[in-house]
């Protein structure tokens, strides 16, 4: 996939936030309500081919879109993750982390996070 066909490359008013190097947006298909996603604005395909401004872009719009959820939605934890290839789950090939809310009682036994919370995604 290039940039020119890619689905984060040009986000417009989806954006709700955003530094120099990365931008968030709510996810489409939310695991939780508040489920966001950061998005480096660089197209890259891999975590692993970020620069280290850019991974630390992502950082602090990871940590500062966490303080907006609690103040929002009231979460009690958070599952953080990036699926990294085809293997992995990754479905659109431009990197991206998902911060998703999580709220007490919202699985029966929440051990192993995302492994087990999603049964229709399993």
């Amino acid at each position: 996939m290039s940039s020119d066909d890619c689905p984060f490359c040009d986000l417009g008013p989806r954006l709700i936030a955003g530094n120099g190097l990365a931008v968030a947006v709510r996810d489409k298909e939310p695991a939780s309500k508040g489920h966001t996603l950061v998005i480096p604005k660089r197209h890259c395909t891999s975590f692993f081919d970020l620069t280290s401004a850019e991974v630390e872009a992502c950082h602090l719009l990871l940590r500062s879109e966490r303080d907006k959820l609690l103040a929002e939605f009231h979460p009690d934890g958070f599952n953080i993750g990036i699926n990294d290839g085809a293997a992995a789950g990754q479905s659109i090939a431009h990197t991206h982390w998902h911060l998703i809310p999580r709220y007490s009682g919202d699985h029966p036994d929440p051990r192993g996070g995302v492994r087990h919370v999603i049964p229709t995604r399993r």
